[in-house]
């Protein structure tokens, strides 16, 4: 097992867990890219978002909005984000989405000389 996120699923890297339940996982990004951040992925593992099928998608918006909830986004808005292959700047190959908030959310070109990364 290869996968950051199934090592964090096992219990074998520690994780700041936000919500979890039989399903699905959310914890804080290690390197946050807003006041809130947190990591929401499917606890079986699934490539990303092309190969995610309706019924998971299903399960896991209700999971996505319950999160948000539990920190406090919902009521100000925040911004959920999932990067699909390695033009769409996936890193990690196990589909996760980020959730980010807490504060007003910048918004770059993509043709801009800045990182996309850097500002979500």
């Amino acid at each position: 097992m290869d996968c950051i996120f199934d090592k964090i699923v096992a219990g074998e890297i520690p994780a700041n867990k936000v919500l979890e339940n039989d399903k699905f996982l959310a914890f804080h990004d290690i390197n946050p890219k807003a006041p809130v951040h947190i990591l929401i992925i499917p606890k079986k593992h699934v490539e990303n978002f092309q190969v995610l099928d309706g019924e998971l998608m299903g399960e896991m918006t209700k999971f996505i909005q319950e999160v948000a909830v539990a920190t406090g986004v919902d009521k100000n808005g925040y911004r959920l984000v999932t990067n699909c292959g390695q033009n769409g700047g996936q890193e990690v190959m196990h589909l996760h989405f980020h959730l980010l908030g807490g504060t007003p959310l910048k918004w770059t070109n993509a043709n801009s000389k800045t990182d996309p990364q850097d500002t979500f």
